[in-house]
């Protein structure tokens, strides 16, 4: 009898046998843009580049799993039309032939959505997010959705109803977590990009852990409309990419004013592309001593070090900033996040939609559907959060927890606009260590929420921000640099990531698992 997860990957399939070898012996360092030059010249066909990541998904992911659902059909349906648009004359999008996969928690029509959680077990909803609608519309072809813990909730993979995560860089390792099935499909190069969604660090962090670059835009650069909701305050999309400059090329596609969304920003949209490549002669860097302090291994420290000495031999200035209030950002986060969770999973009552408990107590009454339901659909880690997020709302707690935290909050943001009077950008570890081994803090909650230590009060400022490989520790784990900026100076952001991957030495690894298909 077939599992769930096999159940949601049967539309996997498998290349006819005469294209594996062919698409298999292809290159995997394929980037975005040379992708869309290759598909728009004619070169190879938006076909072509489907079939390879798809016979690449169907020879590693068995190990990795990385996806839950693969969208086999869709996707050629998408990449012939590609070629036929080519064909008649007709002018391609900025991402045309471009292979992506997407998080769990966007809507897609006809595709899967849950979530990774039972609750949601076969949902498919009736229209695209926003973004998802602006990939297609750019004319990328989407792959799959991919794994991620329950929610968003989670630095490791292992909340997912439906099983975690492995590295590709070392299958008895997490990739990081929310995101992380689609930090590790574009790791293992299954496909050039992906998208993500970042609440606490859930596209950085992940990003850092896997060897790939992973960008959280400024709170409301991007449409949130369609993301299934985890803290609405915080959530943000944003891409995974092999490399900085595409990644600006899907931030330049999916941004933008959206009505849908009431927390959109209507301001222009830069060429972030462009700003790849720009000089950093001048521009100013600030280290945070509190991102450098204990808790932070060596050996990270040492390799986002060497990043930063090599921005100053580019012509940065590198100068020391405080921000003081960092040491409060996990219990902040924790407080607002859960706080928001359980008003946003509140919806999930099993009337409209998803799992509805149907056995013993629950057809009694409502209420007791809805606690069958709930119990039968939702994880544990799900359920604690649901359960502080609730009493930290609650009348006699209100007060001492939530509005407090709102207040911190607010210092937080402060020690960002007082440090970048000084600065123009923030240079510091996305993640205090390398990635960890798979059941190593699952018992540990507590030590699970500090892997987001350096990427929480970017978020809870609502800052634009995005993790670069840097050279790896010893046992040959990635490590991220992360690069923080100003709200809405992502091009600024984006030439230095750029600056700095032309001289990284990760900038040409692979896993080894990528090198073996």
């Amino acid at each position: 009898m077939p599992s769930e997860r096999d159940v949601m990957r049967d539309a996997t399939g498998t290349p006819p046998a005469e294209n594996v070898v062919e698409t298999l012996t292809q290159t995997v360092t394929q980037t975005v843009p040379q992708t869309v030059t290759q598909v728009q010249a004619g070169e190879v066909t938006a076909e072509s580049v489907t079939q390879r990541s798809l016979a690449r998904i169907a020879a590693l992911d068995g190990e990795v799993n990385a996806f839950l659902h693969v969208a086999r059909d869709q996707a050629l349906a998408q990449a012939r039309a590609i070629d036929q648009k080519r064909a008649r004359g007709e002018p391609l999008g900025k991402l045309s032939g471009v292979a992506i996969a997407i998080k769990d928690a966007l809507c897609t029509r006809g595709l899967p959505s849950t979530a990774a959680s039972k609750i949601l077990a076969g949902y498919e909803p009736p229209y695209d997010a926003t973004v998802v609608a602006r990939l297609r519309a750019a004319d990328a072809v989407i792959v799959g959705k991919t794994n991620m813990d329950e929610f968003a909730m989670g630095s490791s993979s292992e909340n997912s109803a439906f099983g975690p995560t492995h590295n590709p860089w070392d299958l008895t390792r997490t990739p990081g977590g929310s995101s992380a099935g689609s930090a590790a499909a574009v790791s293992a190069r299954m496909v050039s990009c992906s998208l993500g969604s970042d609440t606490g660090g859930s596209i950085r962090q992940p990003a850092a852990l896997t060897g790939t670059v992973g960008l959280k835009p400024t709170y409301g650069r991007v449409s949130r409309y369609g993301l299934i909701a985890f803290a609405s305050s915080l959530d943000q999309v944003g891409p995974f990419a092999t490399d900085v400059r595409g990644a600006a090329r899907v931030l330049g596609v999916i941004a933008g004013h959206d009505p849908n969304d009431a927390t959109s920003l209507d301001a222009p949209v830069d060429d972030y592309e462009a700003a790849c490549g720009r000089s950093v002669r001048g521009l100013r860097i600030g280290v945070p001593d509190e991102y450098f302090s204990g808790g932070l291994d060596p050996e990270v420290a040492s390799s986002v070090r060497h990043a930063i000495d090599a921005l100053r031999d580019e012509g940065c200035v590198v100068k020391a900033v405080q921000l003081p209030h960092t040491r409060f950002a996990v219990a902040t986060y924790y407080v607002l996040a859960n706080a928001e969770a359980s008003s946003n999973l509140a919806r999930f009552d099993g009337v409209r939609y998803g799992l509805r408990a149907r056995e013993g107590n629950a057809g009694r009454d409502l209420r007791a559907m809805y606690g069958a339901t709930r119990d039968a659909g939702f994880g544990a880690e799900v359920k604690r959060r649901i359960l502080l997020g609730t009493f930290v709302l609650s009348a006699g707690h209100y007060d001492a927890y939530y509005l407090k935290a709102q207040q911190v909050r607010t210092l937080i943001r402060r020690d960002f606009e007082r440090a970048f009077e000084e600065v123009d950008v923030i240079c510091s570890p996305a993640s205090p260590t390398p990635a960890f081994r798979l059941g190593e803090k699952t018992d540990d909650p507590l030590a699970m929420y500090l892997s987001d230590v350096y990427t929480l009060p970017a978020s809870l400022a609502g800052l634009p921000a995005i993790s670069v490989p840097c050279e790896p520790v010893h046992s040959g784990l990635p490590v991220g640099l992360q690069i923080m900026a100003r709200a809405l100076e992502e091009s600024t952001m984006l030439a230095v990531a750029s600056a700095w991957e032309a001289r990284s030495p990760a900038r040409d690894l692979l896993p080894p698992l990528a090198g073996r298909a």
